[in-house]
């Protein structure tokens, strides 16, 4: 994996993501309630706060907790909520060490079908159903991670030519085409939430 990604919209942040799987993990899981950028960003904040230049579930996995959470709530934070969030990465590599050998590309390597992959990123912890339909199409159509069937897996974020998630930011363009879905989307919930419907 050694790609270059906009996600951060700060290239050396999205280099990192762009040769580290477990940072793009990480990047995906902080990436609620929070500006992508900035959700996308902290990963590379956390490995410079921790003296390196890229994640390791290990190191991460055995931190103490609360140095941890202290790490994550820094000026400038790395989320609007950092304590939970640094419990939520923890329990991520906690799990990738337990499962994967703390090699986040495990995850997908191996994966023989889209369906199958799509499973292994729902169980990862933080990661619900769209959240890993999301990254399944980052994998496919930034990645090169494209087990048959991955498309199908993604659902709608895996259709080619959308703009509906990060699966399909490449760089400032996509990224105002990606928010213009969301905030259609937003309003079309408020709207259908005022009509009662």
């Amino acid at each position: 994996m050694d790609v270059t990604l906009h996600l951060a919209q700060d290239p050396e942040a999205d280099a990192l993501l762009g040769r580290s799987p477990l940072a793009a993990l990480v990047g995906m899981l902080l990436d609620q309630q929070i500006p992508m950028e900035w959700a996308f960003k902290g990963p590379a904040t956390i490995a410079q706060r921790l003296g390196t230049d890229d994640l390791d579930a290990h190191e991460i996995a055995a931190h103490d907790p609360e140095a941890f959470a202290a790490l994550l709530s820094q000026k400038p934070a790395v989320h609007r909520y950092p304590g939970s969030m640094a419990k939520r990465i923890q329990q991520l590599c906690q799990y990738l060490v337990e499962h994967y050998d703390g090699d986040a590309e495990a995850v997908w390597k191996d994966a023989t079908t889209g369906k199958e992959l799509l499973k292994r990123l729902a169980e990862l912890p933080g990661f619900g159903k769209q959240k890993a339909q999301i990254f399944l199409a980052l994998l496919g159509k930034q990645l090169g991670v494209r087990p048959p069937g991955w498309q199908e897996a993604a659902g709608s974020y895996g259709e080619p030519k959308s703009f509906r998630s990060v699966a399909d930011i490449t760089g400032p363009e996509s990224l105002a085409k990606v928010r213009a879905h969301k905030q259609e989307m937003k309003a079309a919930a408020k709207a259908a939430k005022t009509t009662g419907k």
